[in-house]
Protein backbone atom coordinates (compact mmCIF):
# COMPACT_ATOMS: atom_id res chain seq x y z
CA UNK A 1 0.00 0.00 0.00
CA UNK A 2 2.64 2.06 0.89
CA UNK A 3 5.31 2.92 -1.90
CA UNK A 4 7.81 5.13 -0.58
CA UNK A 5 9.30 5.96 -4.00
CA UNK A 6 6.21 8.03 -5.39
CA UNK A 7 6.11 11.60 -5.48
CA UNK A 8 4.35 14.24 -7.33
CA UNK A 9 5.84 16.50 -9.86
CA UNK A 10 4.33 19.79 -10.43
CA UNK A 11 5.36 22.45 -13.25
CA UNK A 12 3.78 26.03 -11.52
CA UNK A 13 2.37 28.70 -12.56
CA UNK A 14 -1.04 27.57 -13.73
CA UNK A 15 -4.28 29.16 -12.04
CA UNK A 16 -6.91 26.21 -10.87
CA UNK A 17 -10.14 26.64 -12.60
CA UNK A 18 -13.10 24.20 -12.91
CA UNK A 19 -15.29 21.78 -10.45
CA UNK A 20 -14.50 19.32 -7.84
CA UNK A 21 -16.59 16.87 -5.62
CA UNK A 22 -15.44 16.12 -2.11
CA UNK A 23 -15.69 12.70 -1.00
CA UNK A 24 -16.33 11.86 2.66
CA UNK A 25 -14.46 13.12 5.39
CA UNK A 26 -11.57 10.45 6.36
CA UNK A 27 -11.58 11.54 10.27
CA UNK A 28 -14.93 10.60 10.28
CA UNK A 29 -15.22 7.17 7.85
CA UNK A 30 -12.61 5.62 10.45
CA UNK A 31 -14.47 7.04 13.50
CA UNK A 32 -17.86 5.44 12.11
CA UNK A 33 -16.13 1.87 11.28
CA UNK A 34 -14.54 1.69 14.77
CA UNK A 35 -17.92 2.60 16.30
CA UNK A 36 -19.92 -0.06 13.93
CA UNK A 37 -18.28 -2.93 17.05
CA UNK A 38 -21.03 -1.93 19.21
CA UNK A 39 -23.70 -3.25 17.44
CA UNK A 40 -23.88 -6.96 16.59
CA UNK A 41 -24.84 -8.02 13.15
CA UNK A 42 -24.21 -5.77 9.44
CA UNK A 43 -23.81 -1.92 9.71
CA UNK A 44 -23.66 -0.50 6.55
CA UNK A 45 -21.25 2.99 5.92
CA UNK A 46 -21.77 5.23 2.86
CA UNK A 47 -19.56 8.20 1.48
CA UNK A 48 -16.34 6.23 2.40
CA UNK A 49 -13.20 7.79 0.63
CA UNK A 50 -11.09 5.74 -0.88
CA UNK A 51 -8.03 6.35 1.07
CA UNK A 52 -4.90 3.81 2.76
CA UNK A 53 -6.47 4.62 6.20
CA UNK A 54 -10.12 3.17 5.49
CA UNK A 55 -8.44 -0.50 4.33
CA UNK A 56 -5.93 -0.21 7.20
CA UNK A 57 -9.25 0.03 9.50
CA UNK A 58 -10.88 -2.28 7.30
CA UNK A 59 -7.93 -5.20 8.24
CA UNK A 60 -7.97 -4.16 12.25
CA UNK A 61 -11.78 -4.84 11.98
CA UNK A 62 -11.25 -8.13 10.20
CA UNK A 63 -8.25 -8.97 12.53
CA UNK A 64 -11.28 -8.50 15.74
CA UNK A 65 -13.32 -10.79 13.98
CA UNK A 66 -15.96 -8.77 11.68
CA UNK A 67 -16.42 -9.75 7.98
CA UNK A 68 -15.71 -6.67 6.10
CA UNK A 69 -16.83 -5.62 2.84
CA UNK A 70 -15.72 -1.93 0.55
CA UNK A 71 -16.54 -1.17 -2.24
CA UNK A 72 -14.58 1.52 -3.72
CA UNK A 73 -16.55 2.37 -6.76
CA UNK A 74 -19.21 2.77 -4.44
CA UNK A 75 -17.65 4.06 -1.71
CA UNK A 76 -19.66 1.77 0.92
CA UNK A 77 -18.39 0.19 3.52
CA UNK A 78 -20.58 -3.18 5.46
CA UNK A 79 -18.78 -4.46 8.53
CA UNK A 80 -20.83 -7.64 10.00
CA UNK A 81 -19.77 -7.62 14.05
CA UNK A 82 -19.65 -10.89 15.51
CA UNK A 83 -21.62 -11.24 19.18
CA UNK A 84 -17.99 -11.83 20.78
CA UNK A 85 -15.42 -9.54 18.47
CA UNK A 86 -11.23 -9.84 19.85
CA UNK A 87 -10.18 -7.27 21.71
CA UNK A 88 -6.21 -6.69 20.93
CA UNK A 89 -5.32 -4.05 17.75
CA UNK A 90 -1.55 -4.51 17.18
CA UNK A 91 0.97 -2.30 16.94
CA UNK A 92 1.96 -3.43 13.18
CA UNK A 93 -1.65 -1.52 12.28
CA UNK A 94 -2.14 0.98 15.07
CA UNK A 95 1.51 2.08 14.21
CA UNK A 96 0.39 3.66 10.53
CA UNK A 97 -2.97 5.35 11.73
CA UNK A 98 -3.99 6.71 14.81
CA UNK A 99 -7.53 6.21 14.28
CA UNK A 100 -6.82 3.18 15.59
CA UNK A 101 -7.23 4.34 18.96
CA UNK A 102 -10.98 4.97 18.21
CA UNK A 103 -12.24 0.64 18.83
CA UNK A 104 -11.05 1.75 22.66
CA UNK A 105 -14.26 2.43 23.62
CA UNK A 106 -15.97 0.38 21.63
CA UNK A 107 -14.89 -2.92 22.89
CA UNK A 108 -14.22 -1.87 26.07
CA UNK A 109 -17.86 -1.24 26.58
CA UNK A 110 -19.29 -4.56 24.44
CA UNK A 111 -16.40 -6.92 26.17
CA UNK A 112 -14.91 -4.98 28.98
CA UNK A 113 -11.63 -5.80 27.95
CA UNK A 114 -9.20 -4.02 25.56
CA UNK A 115 -5.60 -4.16 24.27
CA UNK A 116 -4.50 -1.14 22.08
CA UNK A 117 -1.01 -0.98 20.79
CA UNK A 118 0.10 2.99 21.37
CA UNK A 119 -0.96 5.25 18.54
CA UNK A 120 1.43 6.29 15.28
CA UNK A 121 0.29 8.31 12.44
CA UNK A 122 1.24 11.86 11.55
CA UNK A 123 4.17 13.57 12.78
CA UNK A 124 2.12 16.84 14.16
CA UNK A 125 3.34 16.78 17.90
CA UNK A 126 2.77 14.47 21.10
CA UNK A 127 -1.18 13.53 20.37
CA UNK A 128 -1.07 11.95 24.09
CA UNK A 129 -3.96 9.84 24.97
CA UNK A 130 -3.81 10.76 28.56
CA UNK A 131 -7.46 12.49 28.52
CA UNK A 132 -8.67 9.32 26.74
CA UNK A 133 -7.76 6.96 29.90
CA UNK A 134 -9.31 9.45 31.84
CA UNK A 135 -12.19 9.55 30.64
CA UNK A 136 -12.48 5.77 30.69
CA UNK A 137 -11.01 5.48 34.14
CA UNK A 138 -14.24 7.83 35.19
CA UNK A 139 -16.60 5.39 33.92
CA UNK A 140 -15.34 3.04 35.88
CA UNK A 141 -12.63 1.07 34.16
CA UNK A 142 -8.87 0.22 34.75
CA UNK A 143 -6.38 1.89 32.66
CA UNK A 144 -2.82 1.09 32.61
CA UNK A 145 -0.21 1.19 29.65
CA UNK A 146 2.45 -1.49 29.52
CA UNK A 147 4.86 -2.92 26.87
CA UNK A 148 3.69 0.03 24.51
CA UNK A 149 -0.21 -1.14 24.78
CA UNK A 150 -2.98 0.35 26.83
CA UNK A 151 -4.58 -2.09 28.20
CA UNK A 152 -8.24 -1.47 30.02
CA UNK A 153 -11.13 -3.49 31.36
CA UNK A 154 -14.12 -3.18 33.17
CA UNK A 155 -14.70 -6.21 34.73
CA UNK A 156 -17.57 -4.77 36.88
CA UNK A 157 -19.35 -3.14 33.43
CA UNK A 158 -19.03 0.50 33.06
CA UNK A 159 -21.49 3.08 34.87
CA UNK A 160 -21.74 6.70 33.73
CA UNK A 161 -20.02 9.78 35.23
CA UNK A 162 -19.85 13.46 34.57
CA UNK A 163 -16.07 13.93 32.70
CA UNK A 164 -14.86 17.22 32.57
CA UNK A 165 -12.08 17.17 29.78
CA UNK A 166 -9.05 20.24 30.69
CA UNK A 167 -8.69 20.44 26.91
CA UNK A 168 -12.14 19.34 24.65
CA UNK A 169 -9.93 16.65 22.72
CA UNK A 170 -11.55 14.86 19.42
CA UNK A 171 -10.39 11.65 20.05
CA UNK A 172 -10.93 11.80 23.74
CA UNK A 173 -14.86 12.90 23.48
CA UNK A 174 -15.41 10.40 20.89
CA UNK A 175 -13.74 7.15 22.93
CA UNK A 176 -15.63 8.51 25.95
CA UNK A 177 -18.94 8.53 24.28
CA UNK A 178 -18.76 5.06 22.47
CA UNK A 179 -17.94 3.61 25.90
CA UNK A 180 -20.28 5.70 27.93
CA UNK A 181 -23.61 4.23 25.13
CA UNK A 182 -23.50 1.27 26.88
CA UNK A 183 -22.82 1.87 30.24
CA UNK A 184 -25.46 2.47 33.16
CA UNK A 185 -27.26 5.23 33.75
CA UNK A 186 -26.64 8.87 32.51
CA UNK A 187 -22.48 10.51 31.17
CA UNK A 188 -22.00 14.17 31.10
CA UNK A 189 -19.28 15.09 28.99
CA UNK A 190 -18.20 18.45 29.70
CA UNK A 191 -15.98 20.98 27.48
CA UNK A 192 -16.85 18.26 24.55
CA UNK A 193 -14.89 18.58 21.38
CA UNK A 194 -17.65 20.19 19.13
CA UNK A 195 -16.24 19.06 15.40
CA UNK A 196 -18.74 18.02 12.71
CA UNK A 197 -16.98 14.82 13.33
CA UNK A 198 -17.45 13.76 16.70
CA UNK A 199 -21.74 15.28 15.78
CA UNK A 200 -21.53 12.57 12.66
CA UNK A 201 -20.62 9.90 15.04
CA UNK A 202 -23.00 10.96 17.49
CA UNK A 203 -25.88 10.68 14.94
CA UNK A 204 -24.55 7.01 13.68
CA UNK A 205 -25.23 5.95 17.34
CA UNK A 206 -28.29 7.43 17.41
CA UNK A 207 -29.17 5.39 14.61
CA UNK A 208 -28.19 2.49 16.58
CA UNK A 209 -30.17 3.59 18.91
CA UNK A 210 -28.00 5.25 21.54
CA UNK A 211 -29.55 8.05 23.59
CA UNK A 212 -27.33 11.52 22.97
CA UNK A 213 -28.05 14.98 23.88
CA UNK A 214 -25.92 18.24 23.02
CA UNK A 215 -23.96 17.35 20.04
CA UNK A 216 -22.19 20.22 18.64
CA UNK A 217 -22.23 22.11 22.04
CA UNK A 218 -19.29 21.89 25.03
CA UNK A 219 -21.76 19.64 26.65
CA UNK A 220 -23.05 16.33 26.01
CA UNK A 221 -24.90 13.89 27.55
CA UNK A 222 -25.33 10.15 27.34
CA UNK A 223 -27.98 7.99 29.02
CA UNK A 224 -26.74 4.39 28.45
CA UNK A 225 -28.84 1.77 26.95
CA UNK A 226 -29.00 -2.23 27.00
CA UNK A 227 -28.00 -2.45 23.40
CA UNK A 228 -27.48 -1.36 19.71
CA UNK A 229 -28.73 -2.39 16.51
CA UNK A 230 -26.54 -2.14 13.40
CA UNK A 231 -27.73 0.52 11.00
CA UNK A 232 -26.86 2.59 7.62
CA UNK A 233 -24.81 5.77 7.68
CA UNK A 234 -23.71 8.67 5.21
CA UNK A 235 -20.07 9.69 6.31
CA UNK A 236 -20.39 13.79 6.10
CA UNK A 237 -18.21 15.55 3.37
CA UNK A 238 -14.95 16.29 4.39
CA UNK A 239 -13.94 20.10 5.43
CA UNK A 240 -10.65 19.55 5.47
CA UNK A 241 -10.51 18.93 1.76
CA UNK A 242 -13.23 21.41 0.93
CA UNK A 243 -10.88 23.80 3.02
CA UNK A 244 -7.80 22.13 0.75
CA UNK A 245 -9.67 23.24 -2.56
CA UNK A 246 -10.75 27.09 -1.33
CA UNK A 247 -7.00 27.90 -0.44
CA UNK A 248 -5.98 26.35 -3.94
CA UNK A 249 -8.20 28.30 -5.81
CA UNK A 250 -7.21 31.39 -3.67
CA UNK A 251 -3.38 30.76 -4.12
CA UNK A 252 -3.77 30.26 -7.66
CA UNK A 253 -6.29 32.94 -8.71
CA UNK A 254 -8.38 30.29 -9.66
CA UNK A 255 -12.00 29.99 -9.76
CA UNK A 256 -13.06 26.23 -8.06
CA UNK A 257 -16.81 25.31 -7.64
CA UNK A 258 -16.38 22.54 -4.43
CA UNK A 259 -20.02 20.47 -4.75
CA UNK A 260 -20.59 18.71 -1.55
CA UNK A 261 -18.42 21.67 0.52
CA UNK A 262 -20.14 22.96 3.40
CA UNK A 263 -19.81 26.39 4.39
CA UNK A 264 -21.42 26.15 7.33
CA UNK A 265 -18.17 23.92 8.71
CA UNK A 266 -15.79 26.20 7.34
CA UNK A 267 -16.96 29.78 8.44
CA UNK A 268 -13.63 30.55 10.01
CA UNK A 269 -11.09 29.64 7.29
CA UNK A 270 -13.49 31.06 4.46
CA UNK A 271 -13.96 34.57 6.34
CA UNK A 272 -9.97 34.34 6.44
CA UNK A 273 -9.99 33.43 2.59
CA UNK A 274 -12.47 36.78 2.31
CA UNK A 275 -10.46 39.03 4.06
CA UNK A 276 -7.10 37.75 1.61
CA UNK A 277 -9.48 39.08 -1.05
CA UNK A 278 -11.41 36.10 -2.46
CA UNK A 279 -15.35 36.09 -3.65
CA UNK A 280 -16.73 32.91 -1.72
CA UNK A 281 -20.27 32.44 -2.56
CA UNK A 282 -22.96 29.79 -1.77
CA UNK A 283 -23.68 27.32 -4.73
CA UNK A 284 -27.10 24.55 -4.72
CA UNK A 285 -24.90 21.84 -3.18
CA UNK A 286 -20.93 23.62 -2.10
CA UNK A 287 -19.53 26.97 -2.55
CA UNK A 288 -17.44 28.51 -4.99
CA UNK A 289 -14.06 30.02 -4.65
CA UNK A 290 -12.99 33.02 -7.31
CA UNK A 291 -9.80 34.92 -6.87
CA UNK A 292 -8.24 37.37 -9.63
CA UNK A 293 -5.26 39.18 -7.60
CA UNK A 294 -2.68 38.22 -5.38
CA UNK A 295 -3.99 37.61 -2.24
CA UNK A 296 -3.48 40.00 0.83
CA UNK A 297 -1.34 38.50 4.10
CA UNK A 298 -3.87 37.32 6.64
CA UNK A 299 -3.18 36.80 10.40
CA UNK A 300 -4.68 33.29 12.18
CA UNK A 301 -4.53 31.52 15.24
CA UNK A 302 -5.44 27.75 15.18
CA UNK A 303 -7.87 26.78 17.87
CA UNK A 304 -10.43 24.22 18.37
CA UNK A 305 -13.77 23.69 16.39
CA UNK A 306 -15.47 26.57 15.81
CA UNK A 307 -12.07 28.04 15.17
CA UNK A 308 -9.89 28.03 12.28
CA UNK A 309 -8.82 24.23 11.93
CA UNK A 310 -5.16 22.95 12.44
CA UNK A 311 -5.53 20.73 9.72
CA UNK A 312 -5.96 23.84 7.45
CA UNK A 313 -2.85 25.13 8.61
CA UNK A 314 -0.44 24.29 6.19
CA UNK A 315 -2.36 26.07 3.64
CA UNK A 316 -2.47 29.58 5.01
CA UNK A 317 0.54 29.75 6.13
CA UNK A 318 1.74 28.82 2.26
CA UNK A 319 -0.90 31.68 0.63
CA UNK A 320 0.80 33.90 3.51
CA UNK A 321 3.94 32.93 1.84
CA UNK A 322 3.06 34.02 -1.78
CA UNK A 323 0.82 37.18 -0.24
CA UNK A 324 1.42 40.71 -0.29
CA UNK A 325 2.17 41.94 3.26
CA UNK A 326 3.46 40.46 6.58
CA UNK A 327 1.28 37.83 8.94
CA UNK A 328 1.59 36.19 12.19
CA UNK A 329 0.32 32.91 12.08
CA UNK A 330 0.11 30.51 15.52
CA UNK A 331 -0.76 27.00 16.01
CA UNK A 332 -2.25 26.30 19.49
CA UNK A 333 -3.37 22.91 18.85
CA UNK A 334 -0.47 20.76 17.59
CA UNK A 335 2.85 21.64 18.46
CA UNK A 336 4.54 19.99 15.68
CA UNK A 337 2.83 21.15 12.75
CA UNK A 338 5.59 23.66 11.96
CA UNK A 339 7.65 21.04 10.48
CA UNK A 340 6.36 21.70 6.84
CA UNK A 341 7.64 25.30 7.22
CA UNK A 342 11.42 23.50 7.19
CA UNK A 343 10.59 22.33 3.41
CA UNK A 344 8.62 25.70 2.59
CA UNK A 345 11.78 27.36 3.49
CA UNK A 346 13.28 25.43 0.79
CA UNK A 347 10.98 26.61 -2.09
CA UNK A 348 12.70 30.37 -1.35
CA UNK A 349 9.83 31.46 1.45
CA UNK A 350 10.60 34.24 4.10
CA UNK A 351 9.51 32.24 7.29
CA UNK A 352 10.34 32.70 10.91
CA UNK A 353 9.30 30.10 13.73
CA UNK A 354 9.44 31.41 17.31
CA UNK A 355 7.97 28.60 19.43
CA UNK A 356 4.16 28.27 18.35
CA UNK A 357 4.41 31.50 16.00
CA UNK A 358 5.33 31.81 12.19
CA UNK A 359 6.24 35.27 11.05
CA UNK A 360 5.44 35.42 7.59
CA UNK A 361 6.65 37.79 4.88
CA UNK A 362 5.06 37.28 1.72
CA UNK A 363 7.01 37.06 -1.91
CA UNK A 364 5.82 37.47 -5.38
CA UNK A 365 6.58 33.50 -5.95
CA UNK A 366 8.10 30.60 -4.66
CA UNK A 367 10.82 28.40 -6.65
CA UNK A 368 10.43 24.77 -7.36
CA UNK A 369 12.96 22.13 -5.36
CA UNK A 370 12.43 19.07 -4.18
CA UNK A 371 10.58 18.42 -0.96
CA UNK A 372 9.09 15.63 1.48
CA UNK A 373 6.22 15.66 2.59
CA UNK A 374 5.69 15.07 6.75
CA UNK A 375 1.95 14.53 7.16
CA UNK A 376 -1.09 14.33 5.36
CA UNK A 377 -1.76 17.87 5.16
CA UNK A 378 2.09 19.68 4.77
CA UNK A 379 2.14 17.26 1.78
CA UNK A 380 -1.00 18.71 0.39
CA UNK A 381 0.50 22.03 1.35
CA UNK A 382 3.87 21.37 -0.48
CA UNK A 383 1.64 20.62 -3.71
CA UNK A 384 -0.02 23.77 -3.69
CA UNK A 385 2.89 25.38 -3.22
CA UNK A 386 4.37 24.10 -6.29
CA UNK A 387 1.80 25.45 -8.20
CA UNK A 388 2.86 29.29 -7.22
CA UNK A 389 6.47 28.09 -7.50
CA UNK A 390 8.29 28.86 -10.51
CA UNK A 391 9.52 25.77 -12.57
CA UNK A 392 9.60 22.44 -11.06
CA UNK A 393 8.41 20.91 -7.86
CA UNK A 394 8.85 17.49 -6.56
CA UNK A 395 6.97 16.30 -3.45
CA UNK A 396 8.23 12.83 -2.19
CA UNK A 397 6.83 10.29 0.13
CA UNK A 398 3.43 10.93 -1.53
CA UNK A 399 1.71 7.86 0.38
CA UNK A 400 1.06 10.60 3.26
CA UNK A 401 -0.58 12.52 0.76
CA UNK A 402 -2.85 9.63 -0.40
CA UNK A 403 -3.97 8.91 2.80
CA UNK A 404 -6.47 12.51 3.40
CA UNK A 405 -7.05 12.82 -0.12
CA UNK A 406 -8.33 10.25 -2.70
CA UNK A 407 -7.54 10.83 -6.37
CA UNK A 408 -5.52 14.46 -5.64
CA UNK A 409 -3.06 14.16 -8.89
CA UNK A 410 -6.07 13.58 -10.96
CA UNK A 411 -8.32 16.23 -9.42
CA UNK A 412 -5.62 18.93 -10.14
CA UNK A 413 -5.26 17.92 -13.27
CA UNK A 414 -8.83 18.12 -14.13
CA UNK A 415 -8.40 22.10 -12.84
CA UNK A 416 -5.72 22.66 -15.05
CA UNK A 417 -2.73 21.63 -12.99
CA UNK A 418 0.36 20.07 -14.58
CA UNK A 419 0.96 17.57 -12.02
CA UNK A 420 2.35 14.11 -12.64
CA UNK A 421 2.89 10.90 -10.23
CA UNK A 422 6.13 9.93 -10.34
Amino acid sequence: MESQTEAFQITGGRPLVGEVTISGAKNSALKLMAASLLAVGKSTITNVPDIADVHIMEELLTRLGCSTKYEPSAQIVTIDVPIAPGHRADYDLVRKMRASINVLGPLLARVGEVEVALPGGDAIGSRGIDLHIKGLTDLGAKARSEHGFVIATAPNGLNGARIELDFPSVGATENIMTAAVLAKGTTVIDNAAREPDVVDLGEYLVAMGAKISGLGTPVITIIGVDELTPTTHATLPDRIVAGTWAFAAVMTRGDITIHGGRIDHLEVPLDKIVEAGAVVTSTKDGFRVKMDKRPIAVDVATLPYPGFPTDLQPFVITMNSIAEGNSLVTENVFEGRFMFVNELQRLGAQIHVDGHHAAISGIEHLSGAPVAATDIRAGAGLVLAGLVSDGVTTVEDAFHIDRGYPGFAEALKSLGAQVERI
